[in-house]
């Protein structure tokens, strides 16, 4: 019982710090209702243990267990597939950046040396 009441406050823990905006989140709105659905499902099986094996033996899974083993593994892919193609934007952003910087940084040195050049004709 005790280990019950700990789990859950540890997921709903978990659920808040997950839900906080973090000032650049476009899709907060769906990962706080996913996340509140997780929650929710979490709290019920560790409440009620024999749900989840019930609900694993509805879709023909043998256990609970495994069933929660599933669906991990499928939300660790999916974690790794959204967070490679994150990578994937922010590289190609900061390629945009870095070229645009050198870009900028070579007319301000062309521009310098425009000056040099003319101070020294007119000196």
């Amino acid at each position: 019982m005790l280990i019950q009441i700990i789990l859950v406050i540890g997921v709903i823990a978990v659920g808040i710090f997950f839900t906080r905006p973090t000032g650049s989140d476009s899709h907060l709105a769906l990962r706080r209702l996913f996340l509140g659905f997780f929650v929710f499902v979490a709290i019920l099986s560790i409440i009620f243990p024999t749900w989840l094996t019930w609900f694993a033996n509805l879709i023909g899974v043998g256990r609970g267990a495994d069933l929660l083993l599933y669906a991990l593994v499928l939300a660790f892919l999916v974690f790794v597939s959204t967070t490679y193609r994150r990578n994937v934007q922010i590289n190609r952003r900061i390629t945009q950046l870095a070229r645009q910087i050198t870009l900028a940084k070579a007319a301000i040195d062309d521009v310098e040396a425009g000056e040099d050049n003319q101070k020294k004709s007119d000196g």
